[in-house]
């Protein structure tokens, strides 16, 4: 390429809105106990969001749906199997225990793409607000109808569209 730029990536290329859309729908599937639904944003997300083979995709969506299962009868839940799933998918450079939300979810981001924080940092703000909205559309209920339910997308779509622009700052 001698005019040095590059093409993207697969995994730097992804389109934010459709990732953001994929992990609501798991979301709410999880919480809904809807496991198909689970399984099958679990494939685009993982296909999606980190480029990989068919093969591994299928590996670590079902590698998510096994921790989402296990983790989901809360608090008669398997967490260490739950999170024993997650590691396998993630790897050994996950985040800690302890570590708070943001900060994890930086230091993944950072390593996964490659990034300084500064890039990342926005991304993961915007990915915890989007749990925190989650959480409390939980504790409320999971009414299909709850107003906190677009305010999740939303926060999602701008945590992948800062994903993005993460990736390809200067």
């Amino acid at each position: 390429m001698g005019t040095g730029t590059m093409s993207p990536t697969r995994l730097r290329s992804f389109d934010p809105y459709r990732i953001a859309d994929l992990e609501y729908r798991a979301w709410v599937g999880y919480y809904l106990r809807r496991w198909p639904q689970v399984l099958v944003a679990s494939v685009g997300l993982v296909r999606a969001g980190f480029g990989m083979d068919w093969t591994r995709t299928l590996h670590g969506a079902w590698l998510v749906l096994r921790a989402n299962q296990l983790w989901a009868p809360f608090p008669d839940n398997d967490a260490e199997r739950a999170r024993a799933c997650m590691r396998r998918f993630y790897s050994p450079e996950s985040a800690g225990p302890g570590d708070e939300l943001v900060e994890a979810v930086t230091r993944l981001y950072c390593y996964l793409y490659g990034e300084p924080e500064s890039a990342m940092r926005l991304a993961a703000v915007e990915r915890a607000r989007a749990m925190d909205l989650s959480d409390q559309w939980v504790r409320e209920g999971c009414q299909p109808d709850s107003p906190l339910l677009p305010r999740e997308h939303a926060a999602l779509v701008r945590s992948y569209a800062a994903l993005l622009a993460g990736v390809h700052h200067e």
